[in-house]
């Protein structure tokens, strides 16, 4: 029951920021954002989809070596595809990634490990990406710059005592004995000093990450040139990194929703035009969308490799990705 009414209010969340834009806008906003897209502007972000897919694959493979899960780069990037795809078509716009940790989950033996390795390889994406917004959105104009700048000291203290509370609390439960909680906790810090942690991982992990949030936001200006706007470079950037961090929020129709309503709000703060947002914000939807059509190859592909398993029990199942021994994986 509790994960039905969460997918209703995600759901409803993102209906009413599209009657709310519609009810203030109109429907030309939405209309323009998607006659205005060209072909060279869908062109331009499928290759720019390709570079942070890989990317996005080099930083699961990495951390899925390190926490004993092992998937080869030549299988993470059609797994990673194909996740990005069901991402942008599914209600949520994360349930590509919980399939991609069960499937990856299932195929090495360890589906708990599965999952923890994609969502700490997300959660370092996430990570990066909001140390690069608040760091651009200090250094580069935008309408939020002012409110940014004062409120690093108290997000500094508050990042400080948090650390420093988790850090109390984990040392408090790693005292306690063999319980529940304590075992959690000490798979959690493993996790996160083996899997990001890692000397060798950290900073490959921080590298593909930023390069990931690069890319989206050059999608997101390619969308905004796309759509009419004038704009300098340099004064999309900020607005983009701001979609951006409001598209991670879960109240959302497969991607639709707050992506839309942060631009309107932003683009209008910036004297830009709420309306040009929402045209931006729509076409950079469809780029997505189109650009992330490799991902639905392979869906077919798997499909009809499973249909021939079926066909013929006798063949074995190859998949993707092969479990391998603990000690090789971390090695």
């Amino acid at each position: 029951m509790n994960r039905t009414m969460w997918t209703s209010a995600r759901l409803l969340g993102g209906a009413l920021t599209f009657a709310v834009l519609l009810w203030r806008f109109g429907v030309r906003p939405f209309v323009d954002g998607l006659q205005l897209i060209s072909a060279w502007s869908l062109l331009a972000a499928s290759a720019i989809t390709v570079l942070t897919t890989v990317c996005c694959a080099w930083r699961w493979s990495l951390v899925a070596r390190n926490l004993g899960a092992s998937v080869p780069l030549r299988a993470a990037i059609p797994a990673y595809y194909r996740s990005q795809f069901l991402n942008t078509t599914l209600p949520g716009g994360v349930l590509g990634d919980v399939h991609r940790g069960l499937r990856h989950g299932v195929e090495v033996g360890d589906v708990g490990r599965g999952l923890r390795a994609v969502a700490w390889e997300r959660s370092a994406g996430q990570v990066v990406q909001l140390a690069v917004a608040i760091v651009l959105l200090i250094l580069l104009p935008s309408p939020v710059r002012s409110t940014v700048r004062s409120s690093v000291p108290a997000i500094a203290v508050i990042g400080l005592a948090g650390g420093l509370g988790v850090l109390l609390l984990i040392r408090a439960l790693a005292q306690g004995g063999p319980s529940g909680w304590a075992r959690m906790l000490r798979k959690l810090v493993t996790d996160l000093r083996e899997g990001l942690l890692a000397r060798r991982a950290l900073p490959a992990i921080v590298i593909a990450s930023a390069v990931v949030v690069a890319g989206h936001a050059a999608t997101f200006v390619i969308a905004a040139r796309t759509a009419g706007s004038t704009a300098p470079a340099l004064q999309l950037l900020p607005l983009a990194l701001l979609v951006l961090l409001a598209t991670g929020i879960p109240l959302n129709i497969a991607g639709w929703g707050p992506r839309e309503g942060a631009a309107a709000w932003a683009f209008g703060l910036a004297g830009l035009g709420a309306a040009q947002g929402v045209a931006t914000a729509v076409g950079y939807g469809v780029m997505v969308l189109v650009a992330n059509l490799p991902g639905a190859g392979v869906l077919i592909v798997d499909m009809l490799r499973r249909s021939v398993h079926d066909a013929n029990p006798s063949r074995p199942w190859r998949p993707s990705a092969r479990p391998c021994p603990d000690g090789a994986a971390r090695g």
